[in-house]
């Protein structure tokens, strides 16, 4: 536990997994988020990775049905569909950009799979308005940056560009909301849903109406989904691919077991066989979470670790120092996906590694993201060898992900 202060604000660090564990679930209700507007900008503040109480439990339950087990495998098919594309249109011989190609992809898979929009990613297409969003507000949640502690009315270069971008990212979601009500009714994806919860109140309880959600929420968990699900997702496949090409007895493995297993692009059945895929991915995670922190608040005065913690205090849980601590990990700072082993898991503590956080405010994408990861790694390495050309220690910035402060490039070698 650690204890300091920002501008007169109380702030306290917790870097022990039982801690960690009582913050996000033993006293989860003791803890409040950081809202938005408290980082001086408004993102998203309806939607559901900053709403609480009854609001967030109503629109956590709206939610829950476009993340069930049967639902998140249906989407198998266009994560591997656009993976093996990204493949294809990658010429042998290529140089490319991993962060800015897989943003690319893990934008098309989410529009697709959740909302069945085909995303035009072309220069002045929406994933372009998208993907310029996503960039703004990391420059301006970068913490080596002045703006990440303005306001944004302060015009500095990085909130004015944040502040374009966002309205022309609301207003590319207000188009297609307006679109999905005037077209037909009868899809089954998360659009489709929360918009019947917001004309019926179908959210399966006594609420009725008032149970639905308003236009302003609707457009938030869009511009939630749209951000987090491909940020996120696309900076871990960009880091799994730079640990790869770094470490060449891991490529080789994970090679091994893909052509051994593999006769074609892989499908939701094969992932059980695929064991050395998925520890490649949670290795990734363990060294490179992009959600690299948990932001929590004290709601009342508590006792946490034998200290006491003053109700306003604010919290951090970084998994980026945790899930690299050798009190936990042996040589934490290596890409060794062989040590997620069952036995290494069962004595690993409870949130020692928690890339997708815990309790009942869990990533609601945590299986979405855990499948397209291991599918999109799967195909893309059947199909290519990735030489990389940056750095293989990259600098990184502690913004609203923990993204590369350059672009992370590599030489395409077709297979």
């Amino acid at each position: 536990m650690v204890s300091y202060s920002v501008a007169g604000q109380p702030f306290c660090t917790v870097l022990h997994p039982e801690y960690v564990r009582r913050v996000l679930v033993t006293d989860a209700e003791r803890y409040g988020v950081w809202r938005a507007e408290e980082f001086g900008a408004d993102f998203a503040s309806e939607g559901v990775l900053m709403t609480e109480g009854d609001q967030w439990r109503r629109q956590r339950k709206a939610l829950q049905p476009a993340f069930t087990l049967d639902r998140i495998r249906s989407y198998a098919e266009p994560m591997v569909d656009f993976a093996a594309e990204t493949v294809e249109e990658w010429e042998d011989g290529d140089r490319v950009s991993l962060n800015r190609d897989f943003s690319a992809l893990t934008l098309r898979i989410l529009a697709k799979s959740l909302f069945d929009i085909d995303i035009d990613i072309d220069v002045a297409g929406e994933g372009r308005v998208v993907t310029e969003a996503a960039r703004a507000l990391n420059d301006r949640a970068d913490a080596r940056n002045l703006s990440a502690y303005l306001p944004i009315w302060v015009p500095t270069p990085a909130n004015r560009r944040y502040g374009k971008r966002m309205s022309r990212f609301e207003t590319l979601v207000d188009g297609l909301i307006d679109a999905r009500r005037a077209a037909d009714p009868e899809r089954e994806d998360l659009l489709s849903l929360l918009l019947d919860v917001t004309n019926t109140g179908n959210t399966g309880d006594e609420g009725g109406a008032r149970s639905g959600m308003t236009d302003r929420e609707i457009r938030d968990q869009l511009i939630t989904f749209l951000f987090a699900g491909h940020e996120t997702t696309s900076l871990a496949l960009t880091y799994a691919f730079h640990c790869l090409a770094r470490y060449p007895g891991k490529r080789d493995r994970l090679r091994e077991e893909l052509d051994a297993e593999l006769d074609s692009d892989p499908s939701v059945a094969d992932l059980p066989r695929l064991t050395y895929t998925e520890k490649a991915v949670n290795e990734t995670l363990r060294l490179y979470p992009p959600a690299y922190v948990i932001f929590r608040q004290a709601n009342e005065d508590v006792e946490l670790g034998g200290y006491e913690i003053p109700a306003g205090t604010r919290l951090t849980l970084p998994q980026f120092a945790i899930q690299t601590d050798e009190r936990f990990f042996d040589d934490p700072d290596e890409f060794r996906p062989e040590r997620w082993t069952a036995e290494f898991e069962a004595d690993l503590p409870d949130y020692a590694h928690f890339p997708f956080g815990g309790g009942p405010r869990h990533c609601i994408g945590m299986r979405f993201a855990s499948l397209e990861l291991q599918l999109a790694l799967a195909t893309i390495a059947r199909g290519t060898d990735l030489e990389l050309l940056s750095d293989p220690d990259p600098d990184l910035r502690m913004s609203a992900t923990l993204a590369p402060v350059d672009d992370i490039e590599a030489r395409v070698r077709k297979r």
